[in-house]
């Protein structure tokens, strides 16, 4: 049996990479837990394209590139959920006779690929990519990224008592176009969102003069906003936690802290689900 060639190996047949530039990076990724090619990249010694490139020759698959320039209905992007299209940075390409094309920055994650075998029922054939090709079109195709002129689409109230989060939270919506409301508290959040009639309020669950929990009952009790759906920032990232709020009502639980990434995708979600793809327009 013929063995592999290494990552390595292949860089220098290829002549992308010296023997001694090779040595070098081993060295610098020895007790770093670092895949080879994020060490060589660090190093400014190779791409992510080179990387894709390798890792498809080295195993014998193919590659794709400009994602984000094709059209994906619906349907095809459900079978990858958004959080794990960002996590795990993958995304479905197309389905062809009970086989779903999946373009991945890792085609040899053997448990990503047994989830989405397990999740979709479909064989997978992953196809190389690089991470920004990923980020791309997960931001354009599950994010629906806001193209220029199209912002103040939807508002967002965030209700934080934390002024550094609630500066990074606004500012990662912001930058996706959202209009924002912000309150410091409870008390505060429940009399904008009774005032302004949000499209969807994001708050934490520990504050002063009254809680999420405490604004959360009050907004449900009232007709005037007891639609909104409301995500619920938590720092206690525990199952525990998100199966209590979840029980409770809250539409989504976000653990802290927060990614932006994470964060900008559940929000999408929730609004493609109670207004319908893309979300209400305020103008």
């Amino acid at each position: 049996m013929t063995r592999k060639k290494r990552f390595g190996e292949v860089l220098v047949e290829a002549g992308i990479v010296s023997e001694e530039t090779l040595k070098t990076a081993l060295e610098k990724q020895r007790g770093t837990g670092k895949r080879l090619g994020m060490v060589l990249e660090e190093m400014g010694l190779v791409s992510q394209r080179d990387v894709a490139g390798v890792l498809a020759r080295q195993f014998g698959f193919k590659t794709v590139s400009n994602i984000a320039g094709h059209s994906f209905s619906e349907e095809l992007l459900a079978l990858v959920e958004s959080d794990q299209a960002i996590n795990s940075l993958i995304f479905p390409l197309k389905v062809v006779n009970k086989t779903l094309y999946l373009a991945m920055v890792n085609p040899l994650a053997e448990e990503v690929l047994e989830n989405v075998v397990f999740r979709t029922g479909l064989q997978v054939v992953p196809l190389v990519t690089t991470p920004a090709e990923i980020e791309k079109a997960v931001n354009r195709h599950y994010l629906k990224e806001q193209e220029e002129g199209e912002s103040d689409q939807c508002t967002v109230l965030v209700v934080e008592d934390g002024e550094l989060v609630r500066a990074a939270t606004v500012a990662s919506l912001r930058k996706m176009g959202f209009g924002i409301l912000e309150a410091t508290n409870g008390e505060e959040g429940l009399q904008t969102a009774l005032e302004h009639k949000p499209h969807l309020i994001l708050t934490d669950m520990l504050m002063p003069r009254m809680d999420g929990h405490e604004m959360f009952l009050a907004l449900q009790g009232d007709e005037r906003t007891r639609r909104i759906p409301v995500l619920a920032l938590s720092g206690l990232a525990s199952a525990e936690e998100e199966a209590r709020l979840l029980e409770l009502g809250f539409f989504d639980f976000i653990p802290k802290p927060v990614n932006p990434v994470r964060l900008v995708a559940r929000v999408r979600r929730t609004l493609r689900f109670v207004y319908g793809c893309g979300g209400p327009s305020l103008r």
